[in-house]
């Protein structure tokens, strides 16, 4: 039976004993199913290869009307005559998978080179921000569209949720530009994991523009430095809490990591040549060169049977777990309550530019893998420059003082001379 399918001769197809099919009179191959159910499905027949073939479009009703489904069917027809098969399409569609699965697949196959600390900081991006606006779109049909839509999504807040009292480490719960930044780089990274894995020919994030991030640097002064060091005297007199005060002052006067510091096990200080040989550090091994008053630090700390940790924490085994309920009682108390420890290693940097040790020796110092991360303490180098310009000019301007005052001397006296 042929008729023009519209929705009045669609609606009026009884149901029989047997399925039965309508043919379509203006698309060759195009019709609607009838099913003893009275169900009505859109179909198309076409050839291919010699074959005979069919494909269903879908059920007669939203979203398929009699028009939709003969534009799809059109469409289809299109696809035929350039050789390809929607059927195979639709099996491929049905066997690919979302990007949400693409990151379950690349936090269990693609992060053995990552840090724990670092996998955390994944898993917290990609289940709060990277699947809730990407997890259900394919893998294979991610385009640099969605994720620059992603990143303004994440900077203005989206995503963003209320961050617990007691924050999981790694849990990144806010938006802004610095989350929006690491989600892009993270959708980055995941697609070239699939990139290398075949699950896609193409890595679209590669050269989306990043918001420009400012960097948090908070440089304690010498006098802040004072008021740091007396807080911790006083908190080594009113906890005794040796460990997590150490901890402190280890962190001031190497620049290393929290994480670093707190994870310090004995079997890693050389004190003999004042050395902390890193194993597992964020950027790899790392040797880090102890000063005599960081060095001395170590040396008396006492050490803690059954802990291979330096920094030994009230539970047997495992490193101290009060450093920054420490570090939260001896900055207020300095009244430094705008500091993180963190800052301390920006401390530590800014030190050593302004005594002009040089960018390279800096990051050599801070475990910096890429120069770029030791730049931002670059201004930091004008200091000795501008101290440098003002001797100089000083002793320019002083001898050029020092000759007009000679010549106002010799005139004078030739004055005297002629009367």
């Amino acid at each position: 039976m042929r008729l023009k399918l519209t929705k009045r001769s669609i609606d009026g197809l009884g149901a029989g004993t047997d399925r039965f099919t309508v043919w379509d009179t203006d698309v060759t191959g195009f019709g609607v199913r009838v099913t003893p159910k009275g169900e009505r499905i859109y179909i198309l027949k076409y050839r291919l290869a010699q074959q005979q073939r069919w494909f269903t479009i879908g059920r007669h009703g939203s979203p398929w009307t009699p028009e939709s489904a003969r534009k799809e069917a059109v469409l289809l027809l299109g696809e035929v005559a350039q050789g390809m098969d929607p059927a195979d399409k639709r099996r491929a569609d049905r066997h690919a998978i979302s990007f949400g699965e693409l990151c379950d697949l690349y936090l269990a196959e693609g992060v053995a080179h990552k840090k724990a600390s670092t996998i955390r900081s994944d898993r917290g991006r990609i289940e709060l921000h990277l699947k809730p606006l990407l997890g259900k779109r394919r893998a294979d049909l991610v385009s640099r569209a969605d994720i620059e839509r992603l990143l303004n999504d994440v900077k203005g807040g989206r995503t963003s949720v209320a961050a617990p009292e007691k924050r999981r480490p790694g849990s990144i719960a806010t938006g802004g530009a610095g989350v929006a930044a690491q989600c892009v780089a993270l959708v980055s990274t995941v697609l070239q994991f699939a990139v290398d894995h075949g699950v896609r020919a193409d890595n679209p994030a590669r050269g989306v523009k990043k918001p420009p991030v400012r960097k948090m640097q908070r440089f304690l002064s010498e006098a802040e430095l004072r008021k740091l060091a007396e807080s911790l005297d006083l908190e080594a007199e009113s906890s005794g809490n040796a460990h997590a005060i150490a901890a402190i002052r280890l962190l001031a006067l190497t620049g290393c990591r929290r994480g670093e510091i707190v994870n310090l096990r004995w079997r890693s200080v050389d004190l003999e040549r004042r050395l902390l040989v890193l194993d597992d550090s964020k950027t790899r091994e790392k040797v880090v060169y102890l000063s005599p008053p960081a060095a001395e630090v170590l040396k008396t700390l006492p050490r803690v049977a059954g802990t291979e940790f330096a920094i030994a924490g009230t539970i047997t085994g495992k490193p101290s777990a009060s450093i920054d309920k420490t570090w939260d009682r001896v900055r207020k108390r300095a009244g430094l309550e705008d500091v993180r420890i963190h800052d301390l290693r920006h401390t530590f940097a800014s030190v050593g530019a302004s005594a002009s040790f040089g960018l390279p020796i800096i990051g050599k110092l801070l475990g910096h893998t890429q120069a770029s991360t030791t730049q931002r303490y670059a201004h930091l180098a004008e200091d000795p420059l501008r101290r440098a310009a003002d001797a100089i000019g000083t002793a320019i301007s002083s001898a050029m003082r020092d000759a007009s005052q000679a010549l106002e001397d010799f005139n004078g006296k030739g004055d005297r001379n002629g009367q």
